[in-house]
């Protein structure tokens, strides 16, 4: 009798001997895949900030000399087909402006005027009246830019693809991986999609200067914009 229940006792504990020994070998694997892709279109958009600097002996004088110039350009943007909407004011200032004596003077900066800058930012949505309208705004009296940048009106769009199709890169990419390693996918424990990248497309800024108004407009290239887009899918598996 004794011995009989020292060996049941003893098979058992043999057995979970032997399932723990074999358990790591049919434990679950962890599959980590990274998924990328990129889509890309012509953007129908841009932005052109601009704007207008003068300077004079008096504050008044100067602020009186911007404020009828900004307005020619507003004035020329509206006549150009750009909405009240599509035009904004984005940057206003007035500096004194000093003159500094040479070493070795040593007497204080001399006021010798003011400076005005008033910019405006200027959404347009039809690429086709962009050159056109750089033209007109310079003829009305812009002598300052700091930027042109392109973008897209349906950037959501052109983004939820590159979202999705870097989820079905990372899927694909799971399943080759798998097979080669000889595992057998069980099922997604985690997706964590990145920032996405791509920007609007700038141009770089410039200073405009009086144009004639004989010549043609000024040639414009907006090229594609892509945004870019990256998802880490895990997986967990297990041998086949």
């Amino acid at each position: 009798m004794p011995k009989s229940i020292r060996r049941a006792v003893l098979l058992p504990a043999g057995a979970l001997l032997l399932a723990a020994l074999a358990g790591p070998a049919f434990a679950a694997a962890s599959l980590t895949v990274v998924g990328e892709a990129a889509r890309s279109a012509r953007p129908d958009m841009a932005v052109l900030s601009t704007g207008v600097l003068t300077t004079a002996k008096t504050a008044d004088e100067a602020l009186a000399g911007n404020s009828k110039a900004i307005g020619d350009v507003i004035a020329a943007l509206k006549a150009g087909g750009i909405e009240a909407r599509d035009i904004a004011t984005a940057n206003f200032s007035i500096q004194p402006q000093y003159s500094y004596p040479q070493p070795p003077a040593r007497e204080a900066p001399k006021l010798v005027g003011y400076e005005v800058r008033n910019a405006v930012r200027v959404t347009v949505r039809d690429l086709s009246k962009l050159g056109t309208m750089m033209d007109k705004v310079i003829q009305a009296g812009a002598n300052q830019s700091s930027g042109l940048t392109f973008s897209l009106s349906n950037a959501a769009e052109l983004e939820q693809e590159a979202r999705l199709a870097s989820v079905k890169a990372a899927m694909e990419q799971a399943k080759a991986v798998a097979a080669a390693a000889g595992l057998k996918l069980i099922r997604i424990s985690s997706i964590q999609p990145s920032e996405l990248e791509g920007r609007p497309m700038p141009m770089a800024a410039s200073m405009l200067m009086k144009s004639d108004a004989a010549r043609a407009p000024v040639p414009v290239e907006a090229g594609e914009i892509e945004v870019r887009a990256r998802t880490t899918v895990v997986y967990e598996a297990e041998p086949e």
